[in-house]
């Protein structure tokens, strides 16, 4: 993590501690978030400015001011389970086949079971913690309009302070696209709107879509938002709007009914040529070359090569129960020599996998992507509170690339997570085309051939009998992206694209709660709106099933 998020998350809590429960309903969305010293005195100068800007990253990172635990963002849920990215990560891969847990705090199996209803307190969570983030944005961006920078700054400082706001209003975009996609539509607020008691408009999908997409397009040509490849790590730029445009476009005909291939290939294009490379490291004792994203030094050279945006955690500075640390404890278990493997004092005994994801690695000596811990597990689970039932996942480790477990305690992670990576970026580009959509076959699958080579460990640039496919088609992307990109949160969404999450034509263990799997509602495919939130905003309308 570099030394400006991490100085900048310090300083965001230490300066303007947000308010504990300052998002409880959506009446309140657009509320200004309560400091504890005013904006007037806080939107003095870049320092500011740059304060703020990091405790918008960092809202995706942490639960509060005090890190792990200590004056939450928001209230209604615990906040250990509050964290953005633990209950997004939950929403998108344990309601599916590559992860299932074995907690029996109420509400938490409903992701896997597919039973969840509008009252479940850890959608209700992730539902707050979207749209805290999305307030806390407006916030921001509103502070930083043309005639509030030129009367508190100068010079350069105005220049800065407007590249800042572009990277706000990317990070709401996301925020926006993850309601999109989790909940189809939602309240809708942005800096324009008024400040105080407020009850937010209702936005349909295909509103929320076209807003998303508009903010993204405008980004990309932004002169304020950063070229590709020019920002601090960690900090987004024009790279990381083409990328969130081409994983939109990619889902356009499930968000609006109308398939937009064409634009998903080109703006992943746009991306690839952009300077950034698949990382090839040389593979050693400590990890294959695919490993090494994942551990606590993939912050540095080539990791960043590829990683696009992360979010950033550091063992000492960044703490919190959910993020990377949530991947790592959440999903080991008691033995010290699992433990020892992943850079952990401590085993949480949470997640594991079911056989489905396990049998897509064949061999795993041979691709290295499949990481499991199988000892002392079983691969069948016939109880889901028995976590020695189902394989371990071991493709997240605090430890360094010499193999250094990081922090004191080992009991935080210091593993950065890829929000966006040039591999995804890359298999976008290859099922766009293979869809149908403008591109050229043979790179895309060149596209394919590259990654599966560096997950079997070999050159990237050398053909391979071992690990090359001849031809291109959809079916095998769904399976190559679980490959390479599974626990990285796409799996739900990927499953909804293909048609299998809810369908009975693929099943998984104790999918909709039954051992072998059966199908459930078509209504599942998204997440119902809070009870809670609906009760005090009569504009809001609940998803069908629900």
């Amino acid at each position: 993590m570099n030394m400006f998020l991490t100085r900048g998350l310090l300083i965001a809590s230490a300066a303007l501690a947000l308010g504990a429960g300052t998002v409880s309903c959506t009446k309140d969305l657009d509320r200004t978030p309560k400091f504890e010293q005013t904006p007037d005195k806080v939107y003095v100068d870049l320092a500011g400015y740059r304060s703020v800007l990091a405790k918008l990253y960092a809202g995706f990172a942490v639960t509060g001011q005090q890190g792990p635990a200590g004056a939450g963002d928001i209230g209604g849920i615990d906040e250990g389970f509050s964290d953005y990215l633990r209950q997004y990560w939950s929403a998108q891969e344990l309601s599916t086949d590559e992860a299932i847990i074995a907690w029996p705090d109420a509400g938490v199996r409903d992701w896997h079971n597919m039973n969840w209803t509008s009252s479940n307190p850890f959608i209700r969570g992730l539902y707050y913690r979207i749209y805290y983030e999305i307030a806390i944005c407006n916030e921001f961006i509103r502070e930083s309009a043309d005639d509030k920078l030129s009367t508190r700054l100068s010079g350069g400082d105005v220049a800065s302070a407007r590249r800042f706001r572009a990277e706000a209003r990317f990070l709401r975009a996301v925020s926006y696209m993850h309601a999109l996609d989790l909940f189809g539509g939602g309240p809708f607020v942005t800096e324009s709107d008024p400040v105080g008691s407020f009850r937010p408009p209702y936005a349909s999908r295909q509103q929320l879509f076209d807003y998303v997409e508009s903010e993204l397009l405008a980004l990309s040509t932004d002169a304020d938002f950063a070229d590709a490849r020019t920002n601090e790590y960690a900090r987004v730029d024009k790279a990381a709007a083409w990328a969130m445009l081409s994983r939109l476009y990619l889902n356009a005909q499930v968000y609006t009914g109308t398939a937009r291939y064409n634009d998903a290939a080109t703006y992943a294009k746009r991306v690839i040529d952009a300077g950034y490379s698949l990382a090839t490291p040389a593979a050693t004792a400590v990890s294959s070359s695919y490993g090494r994203l994942f551990m606590a030094d993939n912050n540095v050279a080539p990791l960043t090569n590829e990683i696009v945006w992360p979010i950033a955690f550091d063992v000492n500075n960044t703490q919190s129960f959910g993020g990377t640390t949530f991947l790592v404890n959440g999903s080991t278990g008691s033995q010290a020599g699992w433990q020892a493997r992943v850079g952990m004092s401590t085993g949480w005994q949470g997640i594991r996998t079911t056989r489905n994801l396990f049998q897509l690695f064949p061999d795993t000596a041979a691709d290295r992507r499949g990481r499991f811990w199988t000892q002392g597990q079983t691969l069948e689970i016939d109880d889901q509170g028995v976590f020695t039932q189902g394989f371990g996942v071991t493709k997240y480790r605090n430890v360094n690339s010499a193999g250094i477990a990081q922090g004191g305690a080992q009991n935080q992670s210091s593993i950065d997570f890829p929000m966006i990576r040039l591999a995804e970026v890359m298999l976008n580009y290859s099922e766009a085309v293979a869809r149908g959509g403008t591109g050229d076959r043979a790179l895309a699958l060149s596209y394919i051939n590259q990654i599966r080579r560096r997950g079997f460990g070999l050159p990237i640039g050398t053909p391979s009998s071992a690990a090359d496919v001849a031809t291109l088609s959809a079916d095998f992307i769904l399976d190559e992206r679980a490959r390479e990109l599974h626990w990285e949160g796409f799996r739900r969404t990927d499953l909804i694209r293909y048609g299998r999450f809810v369908e009975g034509t693929y099943l998984w263990p104790w999918k909709g709660g039954t051992r072998n799997g059966r199908g459930v509602e078509s209504f599942r495919v998204l997440y119902p709106i809070p009870a809670s939130d609906l009760a005090v905003n009569p504009n809001l309308r609940q998803n069908t099933g629900y």
